[in-house]
């Protein structure tokens, strides 16, 4: 076998696409989930594929994001769909050694399967704390109050101010990504989440972001009811590195494993944004 390792560029996205399509989820609009993240960056790449021939046998997907933590600027590498072929299974770690092989960036696996796992963990990458609360939605009623939930692009866009907001214009073409603010009073906490589907069908929300979780907490009853009454889903499954605690009527239950790797970063610096959690639609 002829095989060649290089990185995704823009015109390899079309035949990556449909080895992706064909071999690991044909849900996914792949082309337009790994073409152009919807923030600015300056992206080396997509990530990184195996070759024989004409013919893609193997890709690491990545999405890259510059940030600014505790003052400083850094660099974000998001690794995604690790997918090879069985007959070029020996040739993986060296997509892994090449992805991990780009100095400055902080790197994180956030839906890595177990297989992987475990390569990761001996390669220095960490578990977070992925704790969490799944909180069911009931038809409250929706007698006069003065808490506002709105998923409407307009009002988030003049409700939320600063950081916020960058994070708002930077997320709000993206395509895994659902927002709505919550407005009580002078306060506002902006919430971003991703639909979980079960046989087809958007089930559960799962919080990305929650910018101010006391708020949050508080308006627990009219954020579920919106959820269920605007956009038909069930519960809410919500980190408690996200949400800071687990709520009354709620169920405490682990989310599936998240992992990083970084020489100086903590892990409360490291969330679910500029991700594969954003940006594509499983």
């Amino acid at each position: 076998m002829t095989v060649e390792l290089t990185p995704i560029t823009d015109a390899d996205l079309s035949s990556v696409a449909e080895f992706l399509r064909l071999n690991h989820n044909d849900r996914v609009p792949w082309e337009s989930a790994c073409s152009t993240v919807p923030w600015e960056v300056a992206a080396p790449n997509h990530g990184f594929m195996l070759r024989d021939g004409p013919k893609v046998v193997g890709t690491l997907l990545a999405l890259y994001s510059q940030r600014r933590v505790e003052g400083r600027v850094e660099r974000f590498c998001n690794m995604g769909s690790w997918c090879v072929l069985s007959e070029y299974r020996s040739r993986s770690m060296s997509l892994l050694d090449a992805m991990l092989a780009q100095d400055g960036y902080h790197f994180t696996v956030l839906s890595p399967d177990d297989g992987p796992r475990e390569i990761l963990a001996w390669r220095r990458f960490r578990f977070l704390d992925t704790s969490a609360a799944l909180v069911p939605h009931f038809p409250w009623p929706a007698p006069f109050s003065r808490t506002r939930v709105s998923s409407d692009p307009r009002i988030i866009e003049r409700t939320l101010t600063g950081a916020e907001l960058g994070l708002y214009r930077d997320h709000a073409q993206a395509l895994a990504a659902c927002h709505l603010v919550v407005i009580r009073g002078g306060e506002s906490c902006y919430v971003m989440y991703r639909k979980c589907r079960y046989k087809g069908v958007p089930v559960f929300a799962i919080a990305l972001h929650v910018s101010n979780p006391d708020l949050f907490h508080r308006a627990l009853m009219p954020v579920t009811r919106h959820l269920l009454v605007r956009h038909g889903l069930v519960a809410t499954l919500a980190e408690l590195r996200t949400i800071e605690r687990r709520p009354r009527l709620s169920f405490e239950l682990d989310s599936w494993p998240k992992m990083y790797r970084s020489t100086d970063l903590e892990p409360a610096q490291i969330d679910d944004l500029y991700s594969e959690l954003v940006c594509i639609p499983w």
